[in-house]
């Protein structure tokens, strides 16, 4: 008997070290050799292009908040944007910690998914309203994409015609003349993952890194 709980013993501590150190450190080494950008989160100097970010408070001067830059799906800007009541206010802001009104530091947790409203929703319908209003202010005809959020909050990623669709604001904000920011967007355009996977795409982070280097 003692024998096999020697042996039981000896196997589990072996197994322990073996895939509780060897086999993480190995795959962290190979991670980091062969795939270190992905490794370390896919960074750039501003961010992640895993994640989207609210583009929409970026200071432009003489011209309204966000319209020197361009902006990705509304899960962080407009109505959905550190609403007290994810359901009923049409959603949170999945990508921060807000405030919570009359209660100072106190922190409502941000929130990632859908809104869940039908298409019948009163709520929905008017975040809608208020998202078309804010893109209007800023002489831009929205696509659908841009007064709708996505399903996991967090797209990095919008489409061409959304990029394309926001060259009215961006042109005026920045002095860049559209012909230029076509031929930025067409760059930035990335194909469907493995030539058939989705459909093509536009990382906004890069494209507003590689709008910076223009301005």
């Amino acid at each position: 008997m003692l024998v096999h709980l020697r042996r039981s013993l000896v196997m589990a501590v072996l197994c322990l070290l073996f895939f509780g150190f060897v086999y993480a450190f190995a795959g962290t080494g190979v991670a980091q050799v062969l795939f270190k950008h992905q490794a370390d989160g896919s960074l750039t100097a501003n961010g992640s292009t895993l994640i989207g970010q609210n583009w929409s408070q970026t200071k432009c001067p003489g011209r309204l908040l966000g319209s020197c830059v361009f902006q990705g799906r509304p899960d962080a800007l407009g109505p959905y944007a550190g609403s007290l009541s994810p359901v009923a206010g049409g959603g949170d802001n999945p990508l921060e910690a807000n405030n919570i009104p009359g209660k100072p530091g106190v922190l409502n947790s941000g929130e990632s998914g859908a809104t869940n409203l039908g298409p019948r929703s009163k709520v929905l319908l008017s975040n809608t309203q208020q998202l078309d209003a804010y893109w209007k202010a800023r002489g831009v005809d929205p696509t659908p994409d841009l007064v709708t959020t996505s399903g996991s909050g967090y797209d990095p990623d919008i489409t061409a015609a959304d990029a394309i669709a926001q060259i009215p604001m961006v042109s005026k904000a920045t002095g860049i003349v559209p012909a230029t920011l076509r031929a930025l967007i067409a760059r930035q355009t990335s194909g469907a993952q493995l030539g058939f996977l989705g459909s093509s795409y536009i990382v906004v982070l890069n494209l507003n890194e590689a709008l910076a280097k223009l301005r």
